[in-house]
């Protein structure tokens, strides 16, 4: 690395998703003092933007509903918005998906934060492997790391890094970081839910990604597993929650239904947690709890996020080195409070 004058400013361009991706990469943000840092909701190309605004993509992190959670979200904490990226060339982006990269993101240095579990791969993905003209999107998160457009992939684990590899992934462009949300799930246990003792189902937004999810086989095989347990029931936020709520209370009449709250503190009290392709799975594996999801044990074990408590700190030194600075010789106070 060559570092750069000492009054270098970097200005770097965060892209934004959903709730879970943006407070992560808020978090990276934070460890980067002295960077000129705007944030973004998930930026697309010319399709990608007609079709939200024809109310298309809806239940993706490129919809009218997620963007407006993310700008709710980064309003509310104060932090400088471009939106879209429109103010211009930065020195890096980071941004929690290289699913779709506008030309204008391209660009730019970029490096690439995994969000979380990533969904199983399937015929979808071979399509995109093997045509590279097919947008990686229909693949859905199965694709992530297929841009190869990126300097620098911070992936959660050294088996994440070899799954990725696997399926077409650059492997000397990946680093094994971490990612912040979860780097250090003990921390959950200091949370503040009440209930104690209980199984808790965490239900997917399969549906409204329009791929099949037989829920009431789902309810029941939760129910059969929770045995005498309390079943305690936490919805994804993308799901339609009327529907929802009423298939529960159909199959589970006495469980209890929440629609907001900490999922991760909700797993760190529970005795059981049974979910599908949630990364609340790793949160329940890495707190010693039983685990019941759509993948095996075995599985989650090798893809497991590595729990260093330092995931964001990992990911801005590689934004440093991305760019091509030294970091400071002294710690600032922390203007990024997350709440």
């Amino acid at each position: 690395m060559n570092p750069r004058r000492s009054d270098f400013r970097p200005r770097a361009l965060f892209i934004c998703g959903s709730l879970n991706q943006t407070t992560q990469l808020q978090q990276v943000a934070r460890e980067l003092p002295g960077w000129d840092t705007r944030f973004t909701p998930y930026v697309t190309d010319a399709a990608g933007t007609i079709a939200r605004r024809l109310g298309l993509i809806e239940w993706t992190i490129g919809g009218d509903k997620r963007r407006g959670w993310c700008l709710e979200h980064l309003r509310a904490h104060r932090l400088p918005i471009d939106l879209d990226g429109r103010d211009g060339r930065y020195d890096l982006v980071v941004t929690c998906s290289d699913l779709v990269l506008p030309e204008r993101i391209r660009g730019n240095r970029l490096v690439v934060v995994q969000e979380g579990m990533t969904d199983p791969a399937g015929p979808l993905l071979r399509v995109v492997q093997r045509y590279p003209a097919v947008p990686r999107w229909v693949a859905g998160t199965a694709a992530t790391g297929l841009s190869r457009a990126y300097d620098r992939f911070c992936v959660a684990s050294d088996g994440y890094r070899a799954l990725f590899a696997r399926r077409g992934a650059p492997i000397e462009r990946m680093t094994v970081t971490g990612i912040p949300n979860f780097d250090d799930c003990e921390r959950y246990r200091r949370g503040e839910f009440a209930l104690r003792g209980y199984a808790l189902v965490c239900t997917s937004d399969l549906r409204e990604n329009l791929r099949p999810d037989d829920r009431e086989a789902f309810l029941r095989r939760a129910k059969s597993l929770a045995g005498d347990r309390r079943v305690v029931v936490k919805l994804h936020p993308n799901e339609h929650p009327g529907r929802a709520t009423a298939e529960v209370r159909h199959i589970i009449p006495g469980a209890q239904v929440f629609t907001t709250g900490s999922a991760e503190e909700m797993v760190a009290h529970c005795d059981v947690l049974i979910c599908q392709w949630s990364t609340l799975a790793f949160v329940g594996l890495a707190l010693g709890k039983t685990v019941h999801s759509s993948y095996s044990a075995e599985e989650l074990r090798s893809l497991l996020p590595v729990q260093n408590g330092c995931a964001a700190r990992n990911i801005a030194a590689v934004c440093r080195e991305v760019v091509g600075v030294e970091p400071p010789p002294v710690t600032t106070v922390d203007a990024w409070g997350l709440s």
